[in-house]
């Protein structure tokens, strides 16, 4: 489900859900104090983000993950495998596994570095290290303490921020701004900064800003499309498919990670060329697509443009030089 609208503002609903986010937040706070957590033989560096909903994590764990390789480090990639059936742990091979195994982001994932899927992470981080990793990038899994994190990106989206700053199901958040902010080491700000994300988060950590750039979109410029998504907030991609110059003549939104239905595509693909305009999708959405339709569906592909580069090298240099473990 896409998030409610009422967690983007306060009022009566949120206020009458208020005993229902404390509960939340105190069984989470429970949760934290009785798990030890397992601390992998290789470093494990977590992307994360604080609320319910897209952020951004992926493209920037894909970033990260080329940027770690460049440094000599083999990073592997550790990721719950969401929507998918299969526990783990598993290795991701693209060529076999399905989407609807291993969930969208693995396989996106696995094209950039070894990827496993993994509910249980510490049996995914053993799994990984076994394997011959040199370091473990998880992706999501910030409010999970199963597993020792040794640096942690919590990425916020600026459009969006926190929300109203209340904890699930009243607000958006999986726990309290505070106290994600007190266990992360930067915060990756994603785009324009107009839910003022920046004043919430304040000077206690570092924050690095960057921007979901099109690669490969120069064709669409002045181009009629019909733009449709199911990940956390569909807007994000909207956004930055008319950053292209991409002409949007209608969207349709799906439930995040959505099992695209034959049906559901043969009525989008209609629609579309009604109105002579061309089907688009994001990468994580057209991984879902059933075989048959991916050639009629064009996919627009993003990546993470750093704002501060100098500031992620001092960052990731910092780590990288840090001591190895015995």
């Amino acid at each position: 489900m896409h998030a409610p609208e009422f967690w983007r503002s306060r009022g009566i609903l949120p206020t009458l859900l208020q005993p229902l986010a404390s509960t939340y937040q105190a069984v989470a706070a429970l949760k934290y104090a009785m798990t030890l957590p397992y601390r992998a033989p290789v470093p494990v560096v977590c992307v994360g983000n604080l609320v319910a909903g897209g952020a951004g994590k992926t493209p920037v764990t894909l970033s990260l993950a080329a940027l770690f390789a460049g440094r000599g480090r083999r990073p592997h990639i550790l990721t719950r495998g969401y929507g998918g059936s299969l526990r783990g742990p598993v290795a991701v091979d693209p060529a076999h596994h399905t989407a609807a195994e291993v969930g969208d982001e693995a396989l996106l994932l696995a094209a950039a570095a070894p990827c496993w899927v993994a509910r249980d992470r510490a049996a995914g981080a053993r799994a990984a290290s076994k394997a011959g990793a040199g370091m473990l990038l998880l992706d999501d899994g910030f409010q999970n303490p199963s597993l020792a994190k040794d640096l942690s990106f919590v990425v916020v989206d600026g459009a969006y921020g926190f929300g109203n700053g209340s904890v699930m199901p009243a607000g958006p958040l999986r726990e309290t701004v505070a106290a994600g902010i007190a266990r992360a080491q930067a915060i990756v700000l994603m785009g324009d900064d107009s839910a003022d994300a920046a004043h919430a988060i304040g000077d206690a950590v570092p924050i690095l800003r960057a921007t979901l750039t099109p690669v490969g979109a120069v064709d669409l410029a002045g181009r009629r499309v019909l733009a449709f998504a199911g990940i956390g907030i569909p807007a994000k991609f909207y956004r930055t498919l008319a950053d292209t110059g991409a002409e949007i003549v209608a969207t349709r939104d799906f439930p995040d990670h959505h099992p695209y239905r034959s049906a559901e595509l043969r009525d989008i693909l209609a629609a579309a060329a009604a109105v002579n305009a061309t089907a688009i999708t994001t990468t994580k959405d057209f991984v879902r697509l059933p075989a048959e339709f991916r050639a009629s569906v064009r996919c627009l592909d993003v990546a993470v443009a750093w704002h501060e580069p100098t500031m992620l090298d001092r960052l990731l240099n910092d780590f990288v030089a840090a001591p190895a473990r015995g």
